[in-house]
């Protein structure tokens, strides 16, 4: 089972009033770790899709490895101006700040069952824009997977028509 005790949390970063849920304890433990992949992987498995879409940068932490585990390809979501090819842009608010994200116009071919994954829904502003991006190249169905869900922020009213699947609610 998902060990939360090994999420560490920071108050007032980045800024202040914000609490943070620092993963990188969550990856200093090889077996927490590696039960967190084995929690994810069978939530993927079930949602049987064609291809992980997951987010920069702590979507990375889980998004590759999930996608080599089942066999699919992967496709990174970035933050502005880091993507080489030409890309489909999204900005978006969150809880701290604003930002934009981008995706290569060639990372996902129509009709497939996508998963974007990111660490955290806390507000839903970056991962509303990613399925905005996503939506772009006319999927069969989008669903969102999370390590953590910050219900309180309430996140989920902004990601309608995608499914939304969260290891632990807080």
């Amino acid at each position: 089972m998902f060990d939360f005790s090994k999420i560490r949390t920071i108050d007032d970063f980045p800024s202040p009033g914000i609490k943070f849920y620092d993963i990188t304890t969550l990856l200093n433990d090889g077996e927490a770790y590696h039960s967190a992949i084995d929690e994810l992987l069978a939530v993927a498995k079930n949602l049987r899709p064609d291809v992980i879409v997951a987010l920069e940068t702590r979507g990375f932490f889980f998004g590759p490895t999930l996608a080599y585990l089942l066999g699919i390809p992967f496709v990174p979501i970035r933050k502005k101006g880091k993507l080489p090819a030409a890309t489909f842009s999204e900005s978006y608010n969150l809880e701290y700040g604003s930002d934009s994200i981008e995706i290569h116009q060639d990372a996902i071919a129509p009709n497939r069952r996508v998963l974007l994954f990111d660490d955290v829904l806390a507000t839903g502003g970056t991962m509303s824009a990613a399925v905005r991006l996503v939506q772009k190249f006319n999927p069969a169905s989008i669903d969102t997977m999370f390590l953590i869900e910050l219900t309180a922020l309430e996140g989920r009213k902004r990601l309608e028509n995608v499914t939304i699947h969260s290891l632990l609610q807080l």
